[in-house]
């Protein structure tokens, strides 16, 4: 539900002022590539309805934020693209290396899981420099990037939970990814709290 919110948040921002500013389109383009790589399954298995919808929203309104940003006359004009320089293909060439050598078993399936759990944890790189480079964060685009760290950072609290309850609970690929990628919001969640403190607008520092 935190990714949702989200996502919700940075759908409201781009159609309720009709701008994109302070985010970055390759981030949203590497969030789509992750869900439509985790979610091969939906071809194959079906675990409940609300499994199955929820996977759609995700794919769905990922594609719809790419979407906007590059074909959506309004929105595209808004865009930051001398700030979100971010060389992002380079993630996503490392992270499918990374599944081919580190995987639960090596099948079609399982290695693009792999794969979408890695760019995962570091998909968020081209926003957080994004940021860093405009300095000033508006409310709606620091909420988002808030909700999206926190959704991981329950995980890893979920993660713990199973340890303790569940006598085989092993899932060392998504752990470790969620660590790393709970790790690289560390800096945001401080300048986040101190803004929120201070009652203050959200400034990241160059």
């Amino acid at each position: 539900m935190t990714h949702l919110i989200s996502i919700l948040v940075l759908l409201l921002k781009i159609y309720a002022t009709k701008s994109c500013s302070g985010i970055s389109l390759k981030t949203q383009e590497l969030y789509a590539l992750v869900f439509l790589t985790r979610y091969l399954d939906l071809f194959t298995d079906f675990i409940s309805v609300y499994n199955t919808v929820m996977k759609l929203v995700f794919i769905a309104s990922s594609l719809a934020i790419v979407w906007c940003m590059r074909m959506h006359r309004a929105v595209r004009r808004t865009y930051d693209k001398e700030l979100d320089t971010f060389r992002h293909y380079f993630l996503i060439a490392a992270c499918f290396v990374l599944s081919l050598i580190l995987n639960e078993k090596f099948t079609f399936q399982e290695i693009f899981w792999a794969f979408s759990i890695y760019l995962e944890a570091v998909a968020i790189l081209p926003q957080l420099v994004l940021l860093q480079r405009s300095g000033n964060v508006d409310n709606l685009t620091g909420q988002y990037v808030f909700f999206l760290g926190a959704y991981r950072a329950f995980y890893i609290l979920n993660w713990i939970y199973r340890y303790i309850t569940e006598p085989h609970f092993s899932r060392w690929i998504a752990c470790v990814s969620g660590i790393v990628q709970t790790a690289l919001y560390a800096d945001f969640f401080y300048y986040y709290f101190i803004s929120w403190k201070n009652n203050a607008k959200l400034q990241l520092p160059a």
